[in-house]
């Protein structure tokens, strides 16, 4: 069992990037694809408490439904929200990051550092080629 999860979505960069930080601080988190395996909307609510956010915070408006729905609408409670997302799941923002020292929408990737509860195991740089982690391990 790991004490870290990452709400990831394979196609996404920035959720790539972040779990290969995860991965080099030496910890394989549990992973959860969340298009495959939805987050009910119960679920959806811990992540907001334990985010410490409201549900217009977790919306992701490009590539989805957002436009479509016309979520932009601020009549939308959060409560209408998050049943959105527990039936379009792409309507969430990701990656969503939870370990024992607090969780985090990891828009960046380099979010994550701020969370793990182990440092990075050697130098890190995204897909992109932005350098982020140095040889020694340090955040750049």
């Amino acid at each position: 069992m790991t004490d870290i999860t990452i709400y990831h979505n394979p196609s996404c960069g920035t959720s790539r990037n972040t779990l290969a930080l995860i991965r080099n601080s030496g910890v394989e988190p549990e992973v959860i694809e969340y298009l495959k395996t939805p987050a009910s909307k119960a679920q959806l609510q811990t992540l907001l408490a334990t985010l410490g956010i409201g549900a217009r915070d977790l919306l992701r408006q490009k590539g989805t439904l957002f436009d479509e729905l016309k979520l932009a609408d601020p009549s939308w409670s959060d409560d209408a929200l998050l049943d959105f997302m527990a039936e379009h799941p792409i309507l969430m923002n990701r990656p969503i990051v939870l370990t024992p020292l607090g969780a985090r929408l990891c828009r960046p990737s380099e979010a994550v550092l701020d969370i793990l509860p182990a440092p990075q195991r050697g130098a890190f740089a995204k897909e992109d080629g932005a350098v982020v982690v140095d040889a020694k391990g340090q955040r750049v």
